[in-house]
């Protein structure tokens, strides 16, 4: 440090260079603390989206079929089983399938709970709800797997910030960002922010990658007897979703995949109404209420269930609510839900419980020996789909 406003450079010992500090950041342009932003007109556009002006399809095991193939639902074993999952022998999730990876440390009953999250599409249709998604979604995997979250780091990835319409998206990720890491105690230790990330169309003009704040979670288990899977146990288990299943099909993969809409609002998110939801989740797990607990994402309600199947080949018959439209009951990304089995025997007390915290519940129906039955309607086996979810991305990657 010295007193003078210029960086100064020697090679042994002797001075070669002697340059004004402020030169060097941004050509004296530096430090920025405003910056021009506004609202994309492809924002105001998406308000305009109806879920009445999406046809119903007419046969939902088609909708399922494809949407447990695709590519950023299906299962990425084909990439992460090229590398060391194990973590030494640390990993607990290893044959333990849970919401978010449980990583061993010995010698203590504690064990760290670690999960990445973020839909870009979710950001890009609202930059500030799509980041309080990403952030709840991170703490609710830890939630569902027995942790306690502490803290995240951050990886965020936008175009150039000297586009008011990119910078607009930065300025609402960090607000979104900040108002849920205050919500559920999770300070940022640290992370980086990626610009300029962007392609060249062939007339020269640029195009921004959708807006990508990607959340890492820490979170702590205070005890490994809390650690919860994901997995359906046995056959005849009762299924409940916990949370309001709403009429929602926004940006969900579903409207974007099957329907082809590339612009609708972010789903339904509202902050307190997530936090109620993990809070309950907690208490279900300390008082061992559950046998397995999954959180509804990508792909909806039925993606899920498909998820909790797959470990041990079982399969699931359930009646969706009348009241709602059956792809959005199955597909819509809607936040806020999660799916839990739960003993016949801790039914009572299970029930008591959740309506104690004022908590939406509803049973779904139950774990069946391997068939997928949804409103008396056979959607086949849940090996058919194992095989969809499983091998979709190596089939893309290997032909």
């Amino acid at each position: 440090m010295t007193d003078s406003p210029n960086v100064r450079y020697f090679m042994n010992g002797e001075l070669v260079g002697d340059i004004p500090a402020k030169s060097l950041v941004l050509g004296g342009g530096a430090p920025v603390y405003e910056r021009e932003y506004k609202e994309p007109a492809y924002y105001r556009e998406s308000k305009k989206f109806d879920i009445n002006q999406i046809q119903e399809p007419l046969d939902c095991v088609v909708v399922a079929r494809q949407l447990m193939a695709n590519h950023n639902i299906a299962s990425k074993k084909w990439i992460y089983e090229q590398y060391d999952s194990m973590v030494g022998t640390a990993n607990m999730s290893t044959n333990k399938p849970s919401d978010a990876a449980v990583v061993n440390i010995k010698n203590s009953n504690k064990a760290l709970v670690l999960t990445v999250d973020c839909n870009a599409r979710y950001v890009n249709s609202d930059p500030e709800i799509g980041t309080m998604i990403a952030v709840a979604e991170a703490a609710r995997n830890i939630v569902c797997s027995g942790g306690e979250p502490s803290a995240i780091t951050n990886c965020l990835n936008f175009g150039n910030p000297y586009n008011p319409e990119v910078y607009w998206q930065f300025v609402g990720a960090i607000k979104g960002m900040a108002a849920a890491c205050k919500k559920f105690q999770t300070p940022v230790t640290g992370g980086n922010v990626s610009f300029y990330n962007q392609s060249v169309n062939e007339d020269g003009s640029t195009k921004p990658v959708f807006p990508t704040p990607t959340i890492g979670m820490l979170g702590l288990m205070k005890d490994k007897s809390l650690q919860t899977t994901l997995d359906f146990k046995y056959k005849g288990d009762l299924i409940y979703l916990l949370g309001n299943p709403r009429n929602d099909i926004n940006s969900s993969e579903y409207l974007y995949s099957f329907h082809g809409v590339k612009n609708s609002p972010a789903p339904f998110f509202d902050l307190d109404e997530e936090y109620a939801l993990q809070d309950c989740m907690k208490g279900l797990i300390r008082n061992n209420y559950i046998s397995s607990a999954h959180d509804v994402s990508d792909g909806g309600l039925f993606a899920t269930l498909c998820e909790m199947a797959f470990p041990n080949s079982l399969g699931f018959d359930i009646v969706t609510d009348s009241e709602i439209r059956k792809d959005a009951f199955l597909f819509g990304e809607s936040q806020s839900r999660i799916a839990v089995t739960v003993v016949e025997d801790y039914e009572d007390e299970f029930l008591d419980f959740v309506a104690e915290k004022n908590v939406q519940v509803i049973l779904l129906g139950h774990v069946t020996k391997g068939r997928v039955t949804i409103d008396e309607q056979n959607f086949g086996f849940i090996e058919d789909y194992r095989q969809l979810y499983e091998n979709s991305i190596e089939e893309a990657m290997t032909h």
